[in-house]
């Protein structure tokens, strides 16, 4: 492993753990990520008074952050070149698999089994043993 961290993995997982739980405390809301952007852009039923403020509060906060770590550490991450075509089309993809699959994986992961829900721990166990598989083939048959 080159790149192994596990003080930093560990602190990063524990501040996710405790802000989805804070939000569902404080608030009654799962943050599942792809639930709160469909809530924002898809979701045009009638929300109570506040509900597109919070959400668009949480998804600019993501985008934010983003942004910061960039300029709090340089370096840290070195996008490639990247093809906006391919980025849209993966883009897509993942919103068509988080909307089949009932959500996405950090979702079921984080929140889900946060809440004991037996959906998310069948589709956590079907993505790392789907990721295994890929892994397994990746290395040794290709």
């Amino acid at each position: 492993m080159d790149n192994f961290t596990p003080v930093s993995a560990l602190a990063g997982g524990a501040l996710i753990g405790l802000a989805s739980v804070w939000l569902l405390a404080a608030n009654g809301r799962i943050a599942g990520v792809s639930g709160i952007l469909h809530g924002l852009v898809g979701g045009m039923s009638a929300q109570p008074p506040g509900d597109r403020l919070w959400r668009a509060a949480f998804i600019a906060g993501l985008i934010v952050a983003g942004f910061d770590w960039h300029v709090l550490v340089p370096g840290g991450f070195s996008p490639r070149e990247l093809n906006l075509g391919w980025v849209v089309l993966a883009g897509a993809l993942v919103g068509f698999g988080t909307r089949v699959g009932g959500g996405c994986t950090s979702g079921h992961g984080v929140c889900g089994l946060g809440r004991f829900s037996l959906r998310s721990l069948v589709a956590v166990m079907v993505f790392m043993a789907t990721g295994m598989a890929a892994t397994f083939v990746m290395r040794h048959v290709l």
